[in-house]
């Protein structure tokens, strides 16, 4: 018994040390990373700024240079870029502008072109600048690609810095692209030709992008109506007439469609419930049939032992009255014989 007492101490110590070796590397927490630093941060947003650069670079040369062969003067390409940082509207901005547009048509263009960036604020990070002036930029300078850059990163790693140094860094390229475009259009003797189909160059690209990636055919003949009535109706506003009745076809297109498909969905409810009612009533006749079968089943199992009952009882009778009267005719003769001695 002692060593059985000995024996099992041993065991409860070897288990105390075990667990005094594990719980330490259970317990422990997983090292927490780094804290990235501010300048880490903002080199991070110029280094998400290249891609983009890329792009914008160009753009900003051949803004320079329509600046200068639209007969405005040199300080009209940095001033628009850094009062209006708009991309491609800049380009469209310099045609009209050279051509003496009404302001009225200017503003709504302007508005129309861009209305897509009230969509942006609903996803754009935000949020994460502090600052008035800080939010004021970054509100200011949140164009499409910016936006794109910024919804590939992932929310863990976006940052007021690094959000503020990608769109600081777009800027610069543009700007810088177009003080390009003025020096080499200065040293060019003579004006480039086509140069002012690069607006339309650039949205042709865009336009056959967008078609190549979504094969939306019914979008693409819309928009050729739209120029088309834009051209014959209002030849001097043709772009902001193609562009109200291009929405608004869009928007009829839309209706239409959903239309169609409350119009295709009440019409799959319509067939879907008579079937729901014959699935339901054959679902109610097997299970009525089911609960009939085996009442029908616990009746005639009742009925067989009733009777086997009934039939075992009668034979256990039967064979009772037989013993009783096997016993009692010997009894009743050897009263009698006895009864006769007597007598």
């Amino acid at each position: 018994m002692s060593n059985f007492r000995n024996h099992m101490a041993g065991i409860l110590r070897d288990h105390r040390g075990v667990q005094t070796d594990i719980s330490p590397q259970i317990a422990a927490p997983a090292p927490s990373p780094a804290p990235v630093t501010r300048r880490q941060q903002i080199a991070a947003g110029v280094r998400d700024s290249f891609s983009a650069g890329l792009g914008i670079f160009p753009l900003g040369i051949a803004l320079g240079l329509l600046v200068l062969q639209a007969g405005l003067p040199a300080w009209f390409a940095p001033a628009l870029s850094m009062a209006a940082f708009a991309g491609s509207m800049e380009l469209l901005l310099v045609g009209m502008v050279a051509a003496t547009t009404p302001l009225a048509a200017v503003a709504l263009t302007v508005l129309v072109v861009n209305f897509r960036h009230v969509f942006y604020a609903f996803s754009f990070p935000l949020h994460l600048v502090r600052g008035r002036l800080a939010k004021t930029y970054s509100v200011y300078a949140m164009i499409d690609e910016a936006y794109a850059v910024s919804a590939s990163l992932p929310e863990s790693q976006r940052s007021a810095p690094r959000l503020l140094a990608m769109q600081i860094a777009s800027q610069s390229y543009w700007v810088g692209g177009g003080l390009v475009g003025i020096a080499v259009g200065s040293a060019l003797p003579a004006p480039v030709k086509g140069l002012e189909f690069a607006l339309c160059a650039l949205f042709t690209v865009l336009t056959l992008d967008a078609f190549r990636s979504r094969d939306d055919i019914p979008s693409a003949v819309l928009a050729g109506v739209s120029v088309t009535l834009a051209l014959v109706l209002t030849p001097k506003i043709a772009l902001f007439t193609a562009l109200l009745l291009f929405v608004a076809l869009l928007v009829a297109r839309h209706a239409l469609m959903a239309r169609r498909a409350a119009a295709r969905h009440g019409s799959t409810g319509r067939h879907a419930a008579p079937q729901s009612a014959s699935h339901a009533a054959q679902q109610s006749a097997s299970h009525a049939a089911q609960q009939s079968a085996s009442h029908a089943a616990q009746q005639s199992a009742s009925h067989a032992a009733q009777q086997s009952a009934s039939h075992a009882a009668q034979q256990s009778a039967s064979h009772a009255a037989q013993q009783s009267a096997t016993h009692a005719a010997p009894r009743a003769a050897s009263r009698a014989n006895a009864e006769t001695v007597d007598a």
